[in-house]
């Protein structure tokens, strides 16, 4: 699998702020961003301002599948209005995917569309609820060249995300930047395990375990213990323990 759809927590952080940082001052504008294979959709990430809940069941579901709005960007080059491009019998599809999110509000949709030369299909949907107060279709219209480079933008950091990342874990593969009482904790602690329960595993006291994880917390130069675990997992730093 492409690294561009591995699941990074640090790289949907990213990408969520640019579009905060970019729509939040938008009343009643809603974004999902996606980006997949176009030879194999299975692999696909997804980044939204919906709530958490919609995403993860539309991840569940594979919804991109089946999902119209999918399918038609397969086909389109410039952005293109759900109500006005979706054929009819798409369109019941459409309803049986977002009757679910029904909830949320939506009442109509406008995506925009990036195709790159490695067969990768970039979109951004914004969503518009009910309670946008002005003309949605004249809203898109003016903000049209905004939200088109909004979305090569967010591509383009994705992409060099992706590549910062890789080079990164070259470089750390390179050396051994934990010791190996830190791995070992590392190791422990990333498989669920408690200070105090890294700690009988190991035959050390638990203020020795919080040493070690201090340690591991500056060379990252993480927040804290959490986003060591999580960093060390995505950037494949933990040996396993034998």
């Amino acid at each position: 699998m492409s690294p561009l759809f591995s699941s990074s927590e640090i790289i949907s952080r990213v990408i969520k702020g640019h579009f905060n940082e970019n729509l939040d001052h938008y009343d009643g504008v809603k974004f999902s961003f996606m980006v997949l294979n176009k030879k194999n959709p299975s692999e696909m990430i997804i980044i939204s301002s919906y709530p958490d809940e919609w995403v993860d069941l539309y991840k569940e579901n594979k919804y991109q599948h089946i999902d119209p709005v999918v399918l038609a960007s397969f086909n389109k080059i410039s952005p293109f209005s759900w109500e006005k491009s979706l054929v009819i019998n798409t369109r019941l599809q459409l309803a049986k995917i977002f009757d679910l999110s029904k909830k949320y509000n939506i009442i109509d949709g406008y995506t925009f569309v990036l195709h790159d030369h490695g067969d990768n299909l970039a979109m951004l949907s914004i969503i518009v609820d009910s309670s946008y107060p002005d003309d949605v279709e004249k809203f898109i219209e003016e903000k049209k060249d905004t939200f088109q480079m909004l979305l090569i933008d967010a591509y383009e950091k994705i992409i060099s995300l992706c590549r910062e990342m890789i080079e990164s874990k070259k470089q750390l593969n390179n050396k051994e930047i934990f010791s190996q009482r830190e791995n070992e904790i590392l190791y422990w602690a990333s498989m669920g395990k408690t200070y105090l329960e890294v700690a009988i595993i190991l035959g050390i006291k638990t203020s020795t375990v919080k040493f070690h994880i201090g340690n591991v917390v500056k060379k990252l130069g993480v927040l804290n213990a959490k986003h060591a675990i999580r960093l060390g997992v995505e950037l494949q730093l933990i040996k396993p323990v034998q």
